[in-house]
């Protein structure tokens, strides 16, 4: 059967096939921005100075790519980020 193309699963997720996805934070009015530095500074690993950078951006644009990578090295922080309160979401 020569120039037939083999089905693909179609169970693995889009987010997974992405070589680079990103982990996005978004405004809230009930985090403060301490809380905010200090959960991305504990989570993703930030420096303070990027932290507080992510933070403004996320204050007066109402959300901030922090994080870039895999699918799953983002996952257990997108985790964290949300059982902290935070809007968090990966794309």
């Amino acid at each position: 059967m020569a120039g037939k193309e083999k089905d693909l699963p179609v169970d693995v997720l889009d987010e997974e096939v992405k070589e680079e996805n990103q982990l996005i934070v978004f405004n809230d009015d009930v985090n403060t921005f301490d809380f905010v530095i200090e959960s991305l500074i504990k989570i993703c690993n930030h420096e303070q100075i990027q932290a507080e950078q992510c933070t403004f951006i996320i204050h007066y644009n109402g959300k901030c790519s922090v994080k870039q990578g895999s699918y799953n090295k983002l996952r257990p922080m997108c985790e964290a980020l949300l059982d902290r309160g935070l809007s968090a979401l990966i794309d």
